[in-house]
């Protein structure tokens, strides 16, 4: 955390996204720990969700006493980012809910130049992480709203392995874990960086201290891509 913050505070962002967990097990010490790093984060906008761990014992308490509101709207630069707590109680699995999904549609529904869409969980499985039960239950009804929205980017994390994908006209960004030492396979703890030039947009993998890769790169008009994977590039050109 110590080495994020400060590569973060260096980089001068003008959002940061953490996309869940803060704690263990949504303890209030947990909690109060958690803020006292993400407080000396110097950005324009930081947005916050609980992960599955964050709501365990009643924690989404904490979480709105700490942190705001479990749902969010950030408006920045021709960006916006809309996010949303997708977890369940004592569950790991997580929902989005058809009760919000007109909800999502409307924060999107102005103009933006890019439109992100911020959960915890899963809406596709990651590679790499064994057998998969944490995908968000209603995943197709909330991808299929998201496509109405015009949405072209989704963030998670839950998993601590960092992956991309492109369906459809959404890309769907995984990151790893920052600080946890829960890390699977050969995965080491890193963050994601998105750099917004225009019409074109950047994702690269930071290894505090140990530099970065790159991930993925595609443009916003064309929806042309590239994807890095393993350092090997793969080119894709079709919409």
């Amino acid at each position: 955390m110590e080495r994020g913050i400060a590569e973060l505070n260096d980089l001068k962002p003008d959002i940061v996204v953490c996309s869940g967990a803060l704690t263990t097990f949504g303890f209030k010490e947990e909690y109060a720990a958690a803020k006292r790093y993400l407080d000396r984060i110097e950005c324009d906008a930081l947005v916050v969700i609980p992960g599955n761990h964050d709501s365990r014992n009643v924690g989404y308490l904490h979480f709105e006493e700490l942190f705001g509101e479990r749902n969010s709207v950030v408006r920045r630069r021709g960006t916006t980012v809309v996010a949303i707590d997708s977890t369940e109680p004592d569950l790991d699995h997580g929902q989005i809910g058809r009760g919000r999904y007109r909800w999502i549609e409307e924060q999107f529904a102005g103009p933006a130049d890019l439109r992100i869409f911020v959960l915890h969980h899963h809406l596709l499985p990651v590679p790499g992480t064994g057998r998969e039960r944490n995908i968000v239950h209603d995943a197709g009804d909330v991808i299929e709203c998201l496509q109405r929205a015009g949405v072209n980017l989704v963030l998670s994390g839950h998993k601590h392995v960092p992956y991309a994908w492109r369906l459809e006209n959404l890309f769907i960004v995984n990151a790893g874990t920052v600080s946890s030492t829960r890390v699977r396979g050969h995965t080491r703890q890193c963050y994601n960086i998105i750099e917004v030039d225009d019409r074109h947009v950047n994702v690269w993998r930071q290894y505090p201290f140990h530099g970065r890769e790159r991930i993925i790169e595609f443009e916003l008009e064309t929806l042309a891509y590239r994807k890095y994977t393993a350092r090997i590039e793969r080119e894709v050109t079709t919409r």
